[in-house]
């Protein structure tokens, strides 16, 4: 294993709470190795979306598609650049659906060529044309695709001037006008963080929101209501830097009255919005939960539609990295009671959020990992080091190191009593250096409540009895520094003397009422 890896699994362990140390530096943060657990994935939630529909219908559009336009399908870009340049406005307006529909056809748009014609100037300067809307519709249709393409093509929308010019059609009184406006501000914001924060400064968010300022979000229609969602969300996503937070607070009681829709979408990017903004530091998380809106998220996390309840659990789940307090209002809200299904989900992914949402809770006080008892998941995580997906099973890994490290020693005892030291050791044998040492950190703080109620001997043997013992021992010559070395250590203090020892001594009752092997019918014995 590199230097680097050795530096990345030492970095991971510091950032939990409770490991000994302060106990802000236990809960973990999306660095490196979950930088692969949050990426989100095209399926997950669009960055950019181009739009390929057929032409809208006279209800939506005052275009014509009919007539002397049928000759407009099969357009150049020379005779699409000579018509936009003409001063003809019934010419400029045929050569800029020309071009639209050219950009909106399913495989390989001609994007670049386009943008070498040089058209882009001409049709943000369409946008503007309000004595003639199908125009102002058509160029903005026009620069929506191109700016859904890559940054390059987005750069050059955004350098011919459309975002200013794309604010000012929010409010054109043509719903389907504004309706192409607010998406291709989303398709700019979406870029990057860089376009995020210019879209944000040319001030877009007052005259986005006042698009939902209706009394009643059923009385808009759904396509609409959902594009100005998706875009809301891209204003709200990327970090390095994270949206400003004045930003934030403008546009997060909106968020809190889109949760409460009834639009599966519209949820949906909601749920994602707020899995952006609770993506970092504590006091941008404090931001979000400060609204109430913890137990609808909740909510939603309970319901069995996987395009829900994926970002609603990366949001909690981002939401318990942060303060004890904070983790406390998502238990309040009831959300271990719905950890069950997602800990067992049919979905591996489900499974690897949940149980990564459960280390952070886990790196919490003992009040928080009794309430982790209580619920029954102890018994969850075990199946999951048994039979999980291997990303699955590092992020239980990662959740009963962390519950060995903060646990009580009644819990820890629990904890062994559920079954826990088999399926931890035979993970062992991963090729994972990282894994491997949060296992023998696990082993290391057992042995330690073990030593305390003198149980070590016991926790020996059950150690050897399912082959835990050959695993420790094999990874005395392992390649990875730390690893030999933690092994070693484990081998030198707990099972070198025991050939000079009788192997069949029976570990005694102590005084702390604690042992491996229920002695009798004592009720307030522990089987470790």
């Amino acid at each position: 294993m590199s230097t680097n890896e050795n530096a990345s699994a030492a970095a991971r362990l510091n950032r939990f709470k409770n490991k000994g140390k302060d106990t802000t530096e236990m809960r973990r943060r999306r660095i490196e190795v979950n930088v692969e657990l949050r990426k989100a994935k095209k399926d997950d939630q669009m960055l950019k979306r181009r739009n390929v529909s057929t032409l809208p219908d006279d209800a939506t559009s005052p275009l014509q598609e009919n007539r002397s336009n049928q000759v407009l399908a099969h357009w150049t870009v020379e005779e699409i650049v000579k018509g936009v340049s003409s001063n003809n406005t019934e010419l400029q307006l045929q050569a800029t659906q020309a071009a639209r529909k050219l950009l909106s056809r399913e495989k390989q748009p001609p994007i670049d060529n386009i943008i070498r014609a040089g058209l882009i100037p001409k049709f943000v300067s369409f946008l503007g044309r309000a004595d003639c809307s199908p125009i102002q519709f058509e160029s903005a249709w026009a620069l929506t695709n191109i700016a859904s393409g890559t940054s390059e093509q987005t750069k050059a929308v955004v350098d011919g001037g459309a975002i200013p010019a794309f604010i000012s059609l929010l409010a054109s009184p043509h719903t389907h006008i504004s309706e192409q406006a607010v998406w291709a501000l989303g398709n700019i914001a979406g870029d990057g963080s860089t376009y995020r924060d210019l879209v944000i400064k040319f001030g877009a968010i007052t005259p986005l929101l006042s698009l939902l300022a209706v009394p009643d979000l059923s009385s808009l229609a759904s396509g609409y209501l959902r594009n100005v969602t998706w875009t809301l969300s891209n204003l709200c996503r990327n970090k390095n830097p994270a949206p400003p937070i004045e930003a934030i607070e403008q546009i997060l009681p909106t968020l809190v009255r889109l949760l409460h829709h009834d639009d599966r979408e519209v949820l949906a990017d909601t749920c994602w919005a707020l899995s952006y903004l609770t993506d970092g530091s504590n006091d941008r998380i404090e931001v979000v939960v400060k609204t109430g809106l913890v137990p609808q998220l909740v909510k939603l996390l309970g319901c069995s539609e996987l395009p829900i309840m994926t970002p609603s659990l990366r949001a909690i789940g981002n939401i318990v990295t942060g303060t004890d307090e904070q983790t406390q209002i998502v238990i309040d809200s009831g959300a271990l009671s719905v950890f069950p299904s997602l800990l067992s989900h049919h979905k591996n992914n489900i499974q690897k959020e949940a149980a990564w949402t459960m280390s952070n809770i886990t790196a919490g006080r003992q009040d928080q990992i009794q309430r982790v008892v209580d619920h029954g998941l102890v018994p969850y995580l075990i199946g999951i080091l048994r039979k999980g997906d291997f990303k699955s099973q590092k992020e239980a890994v990662w959740a009963v190191t962390n519950y060995t490290s903060g646990g009580t020693t009644e819990q820890i005892v629990y904890l062994v009593q559920a079954g826990v030291v088999e399926p931890l050791l035979n993970l062992l044998s991963a090729k994972d250096s990282k894994t491997v040492l949060v296992i023998l950190d696990a082993i290391s703080n057992i042995f330690l409540t073990a030593e305390k109620i003198n149980e070590t001997e016991k926790l020996c043997l059950m150690i050897e009895e399912c082959g835990g013992l050959d695993k420790i021992e094999a990874l005395q010559s392992h390649e990875n520094e730390q690893v030999y070395k933690a092994s070693s250590t484990l081998i030198e203090k707990y099972f070198s003397a025991e050939e000079e020892e009788d192997q069949n001594v029976v570990p005694e009752s102590t005084a702390d009422s604690y042992t491996f092997q229920i002695q009798g019918n004592t009720p307030d014995t522990f089987n470790f």
